[in-house]
């Protein structure tokens, strides 16, 4: 069966004008700011004028990702289609795309199939600009910095103790380790530098966890970008820059309205990456959707041990969410790689590779359940090769540790494909109550925090800090930032830091090589692993396959 591609689904909906998008979101015409028939941004008095209460709230999430795919997004949106179908007043809360996945090898961030938030093509290029805000911010102050050094260094900046970086959204490897400043000195202080993509940047962190244009000025100014020649901080306060990139990022900050392709009106909000930062759409999306709807449903970013849990300790804590139930994503497919199959064996039933991998399922499900004390379901997003057998035995799995198990067919069937999960939502909001708790306390040390996530989420025995690691918590100790929550940057593929390590490993600990503040986001960073904050494109970029016909319309993308 020739199935249609994204696009071409995409290209296909006839969308509503968002004016009426708005009025299913009971958003007064006056808080509207259009772009163009089928994107807003909503002013952020709202929040103020509005007496509405806050719905439900839903986070959905999944196991540890695989190259045979999860489906999260396209979960979330289908899910909030199926609660419109049962006649709930619904909204959904998600991340922009960040145009590095986009040109690169994971594709966009608006779903997939029948269950996609539209006008994709402008969702996932450059909607409606709030990432060249962030970037200019970021390299605004990245301007300021080297210029104030250039004009005489007043405030004494050690050149090798600068942390800030440039940024650019997009993957380009070749901008990992620059050299700048070159050509003598009218043309800056040579130092070496580099760059982030843009959605690793503080600037990213510190819109999405804003909660006012205040605060958001507020956050800058802390910012720390470097460190003196006596191992002071820097902070872009006292730079002076916290102005100018306030009036850069003012219009940024207020969400964007889209809808999905059945008209579920949608906050698309914010992108931080998640195996880098915290991975969560704006907190201000998230509470305008909640007051705007009677349910919200919300993702966070790769597999639960990540996005999950710093939706959960950091942006739960920061804004003071608690979500009434998630949904954990899986599909067979993924479940059988865990079990140690290759891409290409995975269309044939095999049980026992299925039982091999299905640990990492269960110990996601009780990390939720037992850990954050949620209550929650598993979607088996379904293939046409899943065989009868494979999801009974899933079924039953879960059933054995509490936990139902719900078919969702959201890809090829949209909302429809998604009202039995909605079903099982609505009930898990209604008559299951939680007992929401963090994972760690504020008081906790760094080390203790990081150790926390390490054996509570990840499974492992602890943590071994390297002496740099261990000398910069020390710092930053010193400096007064011990009770922020920390930030684990890690790779997506394994609950340790181990790529290869699949399903659900024991016996191992994670590796603190780097931990650093990020004072304007209030969290601490850890590095673990190889991380790149700066992606680089694969052999095959699908920027190659992506054009545009003599009409203007957009082909190749997905």
């Amino acid at each position: 069966m020739a199935y249609k591609s994204d696009i071409q689904i995409a290209q296909e909906c006839e969308m509503l004008p968002i004016g009426e998008i708005a009025r299913r979101a009971h958003l007064d015409e006056k808080y509207i700011e259009q772009y163009g028939r089928y994107k807003a941004k909503v002013d952020l008095s709202l929040l103020s004028e509005t007496d509405r209460e806050d719905g439900k709230l839903i986070l959905v999430t999944a196991i540890t990702p695989t190259p045979a795919g999860e489906g999260k997004t396209t979960t979330t949106i289908g899910l909030a289609d199926g609660l419109r179908l049962l006649g709930k007043d619904v909204t959904v809360a998600l991340r922009e795309p960040s145009l590095g996945p986009v040109f690169g090898v994971k594709g966009g961030a608006a779903g997939g199939g029948y269950a996609q938030v539209v006008p994709m093509e402008d969702i996932n290029l450059h909607f409606t600009g709030d990432f060249h805000a962030i970037g200019a911010a970021n390299n605004l102050l990245a301007a300021m910095l080297d210029n104030h050094i250039h004009q005489g260094n007043a405030l004494g900046i050690d050149t090798r103790k600068i942390t800030w970086k440039r940024c650019v959204d997009m993957n380009d490897r070749q901008l990992r380790f620059v050299v700048d400043g070159l050509g003598g000195r009218t043309n800056g202080v040579p130092r070496e530098d580099g760059f982030d993509i843009t959605v690793a940047s503080e600037i990213m962190a510190v819109l999405c966890l804003s909660t006012s244009i205040s605060d958001l000025k507020r956050r800058l100014s802390n910012i720390i970008v470097g460190y003196t020649f006596d191992d002071k901080p820097v902070t872009c306060g006292d730079l002076k820059a916290a102005g100018a990139m306030t009036a850069l990022l003012k219009d940024a900050l207020k969400p964007n309205l889209v809808q999905t392709l059945e008209g579920t009106p949608a906050f698309v909000h914010g992108g931080p990456f998640a195996n880098i930062a915290h991975g969560c759409n704006s907190v201000m999306a998230t509470r305008m959707a909640l007051k705007m709807g009677d349910y919200t449903v919300t993702e966070a970013g790769f597999g639960a041990d990540l996005g999950a849990e710093k939706f959960l300790d950091i942006k739960c804590r920061k804004a003071g969410l608690t979500p009434d139930a998630v949904v954990i994503v899986a599909t067979v497919r993924a479940l059988k790689m865990h079990g140690g199959l290759a891409k290409s064996e995975l269309a044939t039933e095999d049980i026992p590779a299925l039982d091999r991998g299905i640990p990492n399922l269960l110990r996601h499900v009780d990390n939720i359940k037992n850990v954050y004390k949620l209550p929650c379901v598993v979607a088996v997003n379904r293939f046409p090769t899943d065989t009868d057998n494979e999801i009974r035995f899933i079924i039953n799995k879960c059933r054995k540790i509490g936990v139902n198990t719900v078919l969702s067919t959201v890809w090829e069937n949209g909302g429809k494909g998604g009202i039995d999960l909605a079903r099982e939502v609505v009930r898990l909001c209604t008559e299951e109550k939680g007992n929401f708790t963090f994972c760690y306390e504020d008081d906790l040390s760094i080390a203790g925090k990081i150790e926390a996530v390490a054996k509570k989420i990840y499974g492992g025995m602890g943590i071994d800090i390297t002496p740099a690691a261990q000398k910069q918590i020390e710092k930053l100790e010193e400096l007064g930032f011990s009770r922020f929550p920390v930030c684990i940057a890690k790779t997506q593929y394994s609950f340790s830091d181990n790529p290869a390590l699949l399903g659900a490993p024991e016996g191992f600990k994670i590796t603190v090589k780097n931990v650093k503040v990020s004072a304007g986001a209030e969290f601490i960073v850890v590095l673990t692993g190889d991380i790149m904050t700066m992606p680089g494109l694969p052999k095959a970029p699908a920027a190659e396959r992506i054009d545009v016909d003599e009409n203007g319309k957009i082909r190749g993308l997905f």
